[in-house]
């Protein structure tokens, strides 16, 4: 079995793109979220709020030729991927040409523009807006293949379309190919576009937030008042490489990726189930080699859904009591979905390191019928630890938990 450890981290978010300006929002409590203006035209959409990010431009050198199989959700994806490439010095290495390094990202879907006009294409008959590329603009690997054909990376390729566990499996999965020595380094993540239709998707469910003239305030993971999930976007790329290959080469380590573990309910679609849940994160722990009192803080799921936030406490105090330190970061970013699994683990990582984690923004009360544990409210908290667990669930009943070490 290979040691695999974390050599790049980059992301976009609606907090900033980069760590220092994301600490910055963080420990000011600053809050991502928007009132959608143009989701008015929606009359039935009952949300207007999501967490965008607004200040997204590719850099100049992404010009027509290379972006011509890109929507939004793989340029950000590819943007992500470039800045975690040279965060790791191998941006012009021939090492991710050769073959050693492969592909795990995800994203719950391609484009949604490219799906529109396949759309109008069978409601009103026309097929003039398609051209060569929508397809692959659409697709759900778009995001993986357009990382490939920008870096011309040539190893393995997972496309992990997984709803809200897309970025957190393309994390697990990568980890995996070089422990099991399939590849010597992997880009690994996730990816998600914001878009009226997702929020629909929620809406139908009644599990959207209405605080719509109070952005702000909401989601409010856990607490008793909450009222339902923000959506959001961003991208995440954490470069996985095998350990002596990444000491040989003296890269910088942020990071050892220690355990992964993921399972299915196996029961419902949208419900989630406390117990498998609770499985996911023992298989995580025993893929590490640990118990569970070596983790010293979890990084939550938490999405302000009331069976979701009550399902997933409850199953982390099970398997840690009391004493477990833990927050969402979804009420600053909201619910990325695809993007969630690698944002809040690069995060997690880079809290830890700092020494210090962020709160669950919009947490005052907690829930009785939630876990007894020990939310991170109110201010952050510096804390020192040296392993840290990541916690994502999706429809569909995927599970996954990914614990991360410091790295001496």
């Amino acid at each position: 079995m290979k040691r695999v450890v974390v050599t790049g981290m980059a992301g976009i978010s609606s907090l900033g793109s980069d760590w220092p300006t994301i600490e910055a929002n963080l420990r000011a409590g600053a809050s991502g979220i928007r009132r959608m203006a143009d989701w008015d035209q929606f009359a039935e959409l009952n949300t207007r709020l999501g967490g965008p990010v607004t200040d997204f431009t590719p850099p100049p050198h992404y010009n027509r030729k290379l972006t011509r199989t890109m929507g939004r959700v793989a340029l950000l994806a590819s943007c992500a991927t470039e800045k975690a490439l040279a965060d790791a010095g191998l941006l012009n290495d021939p090492i991710i040409q050769d073959g050693r390094m492969g592909i795990a990202y995800g994203s719950c879907s391609g484009s949604i523009d490219a799906l529109k006009d396949f759309a109008s294409m069978l409601i009103v008959g026309g097929s003039g807006n398609l051209n060569a590329t929508t397809y692959l603009r659409m697709m759900s690997h778009t995001a993986a293949v357009n990382i490939g054909i920008r870096f011309g990376i040539k190893g393995r390729v997972y496309p992990t379309t997984s709803a809200c566990t897309s970025g957190s499996q393309g994390v697990g999965y990568a980890f995996e190919a070089i422990k099991f020595g399939k590849q010597k380094l992997m880009v690994a993540g996730g990816a998600e576009e914001l878009s009226p239709t997702q929020a629909a998707v929620f809406d139908t469910l009644f599990a959207t937030s209405t605080k719509n003239d109070a952005p702000t305030t909401t989601p409010a993971p856990f607490d008793t008042a909450r009222d339902g999930l923000v959506l959001g976007e961003g991208a995440t790329t954490l470069i996985l490489e095998e350990h002596e290959h990444a000491l040989a080469r003296g890269a910088r380590i942020y990071a050892e990726v220690l355990g992964f573990g993921s399972n299915s309910d196996g029961d419902h679609a949208t419900h989630p189930n406390t117990t498998t849940m609770e499985v996911a994160m023992r298989l995580a722990l025993d893929d590490a080699g640990l118990p569970p009192e070596a983790i010293g803080y979890v990084n939550a799921h938490g999405t302000a859904t009331e069976q979701g936030d009550i399902a997933e406490s409850q199953a982390t105090h099970r398997l840690f009591g009391e004493r477990l330190p833990i927050s969402s970061l979804k009420g600053h970013f909201g619910h990325t979905l695809g993007a969630c699994g690698a944002l809040e683990s690069w995060l997690s990582i880079a809290m830890m390191r700092a020494g210090w984690f962020a709160p669950t923004l919009n947490l005052h009360t907690v829930d009785p019928r939630c876990g007894v544990l020990d939310y991170i409210a109110g201010e952050g908290r510096a804390l020192q630890c040296d392993t840290v667990m990541n916690n994502n669930f999706a429809f569909g009943g995927i599970n996954t938990s990914l614990i991360f070490r410091r790295h001496s």
